[in-house]
């Protein structure tokens, strides 16, 4: 699999032309659109391929925090600070959170780091009432997919928190910094109340998009967790991060990332390779794939059973244990 991390700069070049050009493209027919009195619908309507264009630009981020994008690593950091402003992370914040996410995916004595709060059932039952109801709040998916978009990305990753490094924290300031500056010029150019009509859809539709991805790659039935002393890294990437199989539109727009599975084994895969890298390996593709439909039944697993080694919804407690 090591032959399909080499980064290639015609590629990178490419994929940063077709998707910053077409995303810009549709915020200028945006902004005609509300300064010619076009209904708003209108804008909610662009807003949606908009978004998916920030999920791809997400992504191209997310190659640059893996150092894969560019064999560069001083290209990878000035376009990964870009990309960031553009979609509203700080750099180093969520490359270090993100990093961990690698080291600690499936190892149940090490969860909390960039992944969804998942308790074990015997944790669950074992806590107070208060805390129950947290879970299942964290757990709900219109807390997750509506509102967690606009925590995340206009709180949680504006606010420099001091555990993490002064190089974390001085991302979040750099990143608040030029998302100031787009703002202030868009609001001189076209004007405030025309960037917010525009900026806040699109940031919630790639957001939703962008979290419904994170959460289904190691949210799904069949997934492996362990605890440490028995935690294996390998099937950790094989059967604890999905193959979200997509029609392959949608495919582009997430940048490949739907085969996880390779990601997790190999991170230094450029999204464009990862595909090729799939159709090289019988094992690879040996496991099974996770169909859109199939996902959706995901939304109903929200505990680890230890006993039986998987996930499984609130409706497996009995009344007496429910909150």
């Amino acid at each position: 699999m090591a032959q399909f991390e080499s980064p290639s700069i015609h590629k990178s070049s490419w994929q940063i032309i077709n998707t910053l050009v077409p995303y810009f493209l549709l915020w200028y027919v945006m902004v005609r659109a509300i300064h010619s009195g076009y209904p708003y619908w209108v804008i909610l309507l662009l807003a949606i391929p908009a978004g998916l264009f920030m999920v791809r630009l997400f992504i191209l981020f997310h190659d640059c925090a893996h150092q894969s994008f560019f064999s560069s690593k001083k290209a990878n950091r000035i376009f990964g600070y870009i990309s960031g402003i553009l979609t509203f992370a700080a750099y180093d914040k969520w490359r270090a959170s993100h990093w961990r996410h690698h080291a600690t995916v499936a190892d149940l004595d090490r969860r909390g780091s960039g992944d969804f709060w998942t308790m074990t059932k015997q944790e669950y039952l074992e806590s107070p009432k208060w805390k129950r109801l947290v879970y299942r709040l964290a757990r709900n998916p219109f807390i997750v997919f509506i509102l967690g978009p606009i925590f995340i990305f206009l709180v949680y990753q504006r606010a420099p928190i001091w555990t993490e490094s002064k190089q974390e924290r001085n991302s979040v300031h750099f990143t608040n910094l030029g998302i100031l500056v787009i703002v202030l010029l868009a609001g001189f150019i076209f004007g405030f109340r025309t960037y917010v009509l525009i900026q806040l859809p699109i940031l919630f539709i790639g957001g939703m998009l962008g979290l419904w991805l994170f959460y289904i790659q190691h949210n799904f039935e069949g997934v492996y967790w362990s605890r440490h002393e028995g935690w294996d890294r390998m099937k950790a990437a094989l059967e604890g991060s999905s193959f979200y199989k997509l029609p392959k539109v949608l495919q582009w727009f997430t940048g490949n990332i739907g085969y996880h599975h390779i990601h997790h084994i190999r991170p230094l895969i450029p999204n464009y390779n990862l595909e090729k890298c799939y159709d090289s390996e019988p094992t690879l593709q040996e496991v099974k794939p996770l169909s859109i439909g199939k996902s959706l039944q995901s939304l109903g697993l929200h505990l680890w059973d230890e006993k039986n080694q998987r996930l499984v919804g609130f409706h497996s407690l009995k009344k007496s244990e429910t909150l």
